[in-house]
């Protein structure tokens, strides 16, 4: 097997584990890319190719980690990760694990954690790296990992929601939802969202806001109903499409450019958070991108004319 041949049967895995360090798409294909130039460069064959890949994406995750942690701090608004409709890993051994730690809520606890905790986290609950693996990835004794780990562990379990919904259950609530969306049906999403549900969305200041933080059933029903079928007569469609392993939506303006997504986080059988995300920065992964200040323009001119 050529070199070429090893990199990309495990660029899915190298991608997937640098994507949950940072949240970044793009960041994560940076490192990616870096991975395979070093490989590529290295006159000697490693012992094992997936060891020297894998600690080399995760070395310079860490990096890049603690430089963008100086960047998030001063972000506009509140920051989440990049919306992934796809992960390119598949373990069907694995699946609910790397379904969980892709999701936005996941991603955003491991926020909260320090570049190295993040990364063993990563690498030992999510992938499965024995500690010895993880040591070397991290640049640290097997001992050190396992604090590592542990103290990570605890703060997302101290984080994580206790009652989170099965798939089938999100899936069916969500298409209920959708539905709902379509038809500016307020009371039927008042139905599905929790009394104490947030709306809450990720511009980075660059786009005009959906809304800023709305709390509560009656209002975000309300914003919904009014906002989405006057969206559709400026001709923005959604498609309804897993995001971060969550049910979610991908909207598009008239040109098929995409202006946001939402992603739900279901609790208790019931919507407890909407996110969307209308940073054009964290949207050019998935194809060109609207131009959302003319859609809020039109969105202006349709709201006077009704």
């Amino acid at each position: 097997m050529s070199k070429v041949e090893e990199f990309e049967e495990l660029r899915p895995l190298l991608f997937s584990i640098a994507y949950r360090i940072l949240g970044s798409v793009g960041e994560a294909e940076d490192a990616v890319q870096e991975a395979w130039l070093r490989f590529d460069a290295s006159p000697t064959r490693p012992d094992s190719v997936k060891a020297f890949l894998s600690t080399t994406v995760t070395r310079l995750s860490i990096d890049v980690l603690r430089l963008a942690r100086v960047r998030r701090e001063a972000y506009v608004g509140p920051w989440f990760p990049e919306p992934l409709l796809t992960d390119p890993y598949q373990d069907p051994a694995r699946a609910a694990e790397l379904a969980d730690s892709v999701s936005m809520a996941a991603l955003l606890l491991l926020e909260r954690l320090s570049p190295l905790e993040r990364a063993a986290f990563v690498l030992h609950e999510v992938f499965g790296f024995g500690y010895d693996e993880v040591a070397e990835s991290v640049g640290r004794s097997e001992a050190a990992c396992r604090q590592l780990v542990t103290r990570a562990r605890r703060h997302m379990r101290e984080g994580r929601p206790r009652f989170e919904a099965e798939r089938k259950e999100r899936d069916e609530l969500a298409a209920r939802f959708f539905d709902a969306l379509r038809e500016g049906d307020m009371a039927g999403l008042q139905e599905l969202l929790a009394a104490d549900v947030t709306m809450v969305g990720d511009s980075g200041g660059k786009t005009p806001q959906l809304a800023r933080a709305v709390a509560g059933a009656v209002n975000v029903a309300r914003l919904l109903a009014a906002i989405v079928p006057l969206m559709a007569r400026i001709d923005v469609t959604f498609e309804p499409h897993e995001v971060n392993g969550r049910p979610g939506a991908v909207f598009r303006d008239r040109e098929g450019r995409v202006l946001t997504t939402f992603v739900l986080e279901v609790l208790d059988g019931r919507i407890g958070t909407v996110r969307s995300v209308t940073n054009p920065d964290k949207l050019a992964h998935l194809g060109p991108v609207a131009d959302a200040w003319a859609v809020h323009q039109e969105l202006k001119q349709a709201r006077r004319s009704s």
